[in-house]
């Protein structure tokens, strides 16, 4: 069932080439025009860092949100149509459908990261010092635990209306107070930051971009996050959730 699944998900992927140019076209416009606009407000102390180059790993983390949202997306529409119930009355196990459905949306999310990661030259990071290893890791376990999320999210959910709305206000906020728009401080949202997982994905993309010495306990949150979030998609997806309303 898992490489089923992962199969059509990469079909789907083919077939539907507007998803190409939403997923990757829309990140860069909105990286190079936010960046842009705030380029002369931005000033991070101890560095010459400018602001493209600082909001560059918070808008990859973007990608990879979008990505798990559109293609866990698919699983209320799936319900709708009945293909959902097929793969429950098939043969396999709920944690195998949890696996396949996270294998094809990651897959989708690391393709279009690379894609989005040809632009690195223009971004003000020095090419050379790059740790692409913990480049790919981060991308990876960020994928894992953002689709075990989003498949939670649509498990439960009945509409794609409450979806999105759900989407709306839960999982953009933490993408904006994670530190991909603007430095950690010490206030309350300092705090906050400390507990949104996807500070960890942003710092750790960072520490990468950047080639410093790999962030140990960053990795080791992103893999416990992993493990967790998928689970707790496996726990959930053997409740009534996915069955027709």
């Amino acid at each position: 069932m898992i490489s089923t699944l992962w199969h059509r998900d990469m079909l789907r992927l083919r077939r539907e080439r507007s998803r190409w140019l939403g997923v990757v076209l829309q990140p860069l416009m909105f990286w190079f025009l936010i960046g842009s606009g705030l380029a002369n407000n931005f000033h991070l102390e101890g560095t010459d860092q400018t602001y493209l180059q600082f909001f560059f790993p918070g808008v990859l983390i973007m990608v990879l949100l979008f990505t798990s949202i559109f293609g866990t997306i698919a699983l209320i529409e799936d319900r709708q149509s009945g293909f959902l119930q097929g793969v429950l009355t098939a043969p396999g196990s709920r944690t195998s459908l949890v696996l396949g459905k996270i294998a094809g949306v990651s897959s989708i999310a690391f393709i279009q990261s690379i894609l989005f990661l040809l632009i690195t030259p223009w971004t003000g990071y020095a090419m050379a010092a790059v740790n692409w290893w913990l480049i790919a890791a981060s991308i990876v376990m960020t994928c894992v635990y953002m689709t075990a999320i989003c498949f939670v999210m649509a498990w439960v959910l009945r509409t794609t209306q409450a979806y999105h709305a759900l989407m709306s206000v839960l999982l953009i906020p933490l993408w904006i107070l994670s530190g991909a728009m603007f430095p950690a401080n010490d206030g309350v949202l300092g705090i906050v930051m400390q507990f949104n997982p996807m500070t960890y994905s942003v710092n750790v993309l960072r520490s990468g971009l950047e080639g410093q010495t790999t962030d140990i306990f960053g990795v080791v949150v992103l893999l416990g996050l992993c493990v967790v979030t998928v689970m707790f998609a496996a726990m959930v997806s053997r409740k009534q959730g996915g069955r027709a309303a």
